[in-house]
């Protein structure tokens, strides 16, 4: 076991290196899909695949970081440091359970420092039947222009605009008409996109390579950027299901020390929202009783959280923007997703630790399809 300061990385080349490395060093089954274009250093850009276990196995827990790119520096420390640890990797095997470690889902983000996919588009609202009408959030339209305005630092006639939205509809509100998903505004934050991505489609590919033979799966996807600082908020991640949502409290609720929230009811810190990436279980994993939370470890207040993407979206639509201002943007957007305290990462280290084993408790006693 190593240390949990040594498992994060200040970059995505190096966490992706920190990860290769223990995967190989543990002995597991490596797998790669290179990302079509590359990072900001010019490095190789891929969503690398770990398999800890037979590839057969009726038991499977995924394990999955940077859905939302920059979000990746938590979750890639989480994998990093379960490849080192022995005691984790053995309690999985003596379950029969497969792990399966899914590194940086969006390594475009992750290696840009942006949330969105190279294309703009918000991965956890990209997962829909595009062939079908798409969901409609009239709310966003409504802020787009105070969100994204000409100029930033915006000015404090545009931040009066929001406030007085907050004051007439409350944080609530304004937190599901930004961030519950958008497909009007393809510049726009939360953008759900028109088509499905390049992650979408090979995660989906990821899935029917290695999660077909599974009766059981269970799915933890590391995020960041909402709750209090440091906790690491369980958040339901199945359809609204009563039987998949006992379940996840069976496995992961602690008895009520852990409690599992949910999108459905409005217990989350999260917005319902649309487009939801682990859906794709249901449509690629159909054999498959399915069981999954969001693990979501919270960093910095709400509204600092959504300005530093409000500034990302803003450079994304401002390639001319002079360097300074640039860096100071990415820097303010890694801040607000990546606590670089290692208080922090011994807490994200713990409690992902804690439900990492509770996964394979609730899988050894699952009964199945």
């Amino acid at each position: 076991m190593i240390s949990p300061q040594l498992a994060f990385a200040a970059n995505y080349a190096r966490a992706r290196v920190l990860f290769l490395e223990g995967a190989a060093t543990a002995g597991m089954a490596i797998h790669s899909h290179n990302h079509p274009l590359t990072g900001a250093q010019g490095e190789t850009l891929a969503m690398d695949i770990a398999v800890d276990g037979a590839p057969d196995a009726k038991r499977l827990l995924i394990v999955s970081s940077a859905c939302h790119g920059v979000e990746g520096f938590c979750g890639s420390g989480v994998q990093v440091f379960a490849t080192h640890d022995a005691e984790w990797r053995a309690h999985a095997k003596a379950a029969g359970v497969t792990v399966l470690y899914i590194h940086a889902l969006n390594p475009h983000g992750f290696s840009h420092l942006r949330r969105a996919t190279h294309d703009n588009v918000d991965l956890n609202r990209n997962f829909h039947d595009f062939t079908q009408p798409l969901p409609e959030n009239p709310a966003y339209g409504d802020l787009h222009s105070a969100l994204l305005p000409d100029q930033w630092p915006p000015s404090e006639e545009v931040e009066e605009q929001i406030a007085r939205y907050i004051e007439r509809h409350g944080i609530a509100a304004y937190q599901a008409a930004v961030s519950q998903g958008q497909y009007s505004h393809p510049d726009g934050l939360f953008f759900g996109g028109h088509t499905a991505t390049w992650s979408n489609l090979t995660l989906r590919h990821v899935l029917r390579q290695h999660a077909r033979q599974a009766r059981n799966i269970a799915w933890i996807d590391v995020h960041t950027g909402l709750g209090p600082q440091g906790v690491g908020e369980r958040i339901f991640a199945c359809r609204d299901d009563a039987q998949a949502l006992a379940r996840a409290r069976a496995w992961w609720g602690g008895d009520g020390q852990t409690p599992i929230t949910s999108i459905y009811d409005g217990t989350s810190t999260s917005a319902r929202l649309s487009g939801l990436m682990w859906c794709s279980v249901y449509e690629e994993c159909p054999q498959a009783e399915y069981t999954g939370i969001a693990l979501e470890y919270g960093t910095v207040p709400l509204l600092e959280v959504l300005n530093a993407l409000r500034g990302d979206h803003w450079l994304h639509r401002h390639a001319e923007t002079p360097p300074a201002l640039s860096a100071t943007i990415r820097q303010r957007v890694k801040d607000a997703f990546y606590i670089d305290r290692d208080d922090w990462r011994a807490q994200v280290i713990a409690q992902a630790r804690q439900a990492l084993f509770q996964s394979v408790d609730g899988l050894q006693h699952a009964t199945g399809t």
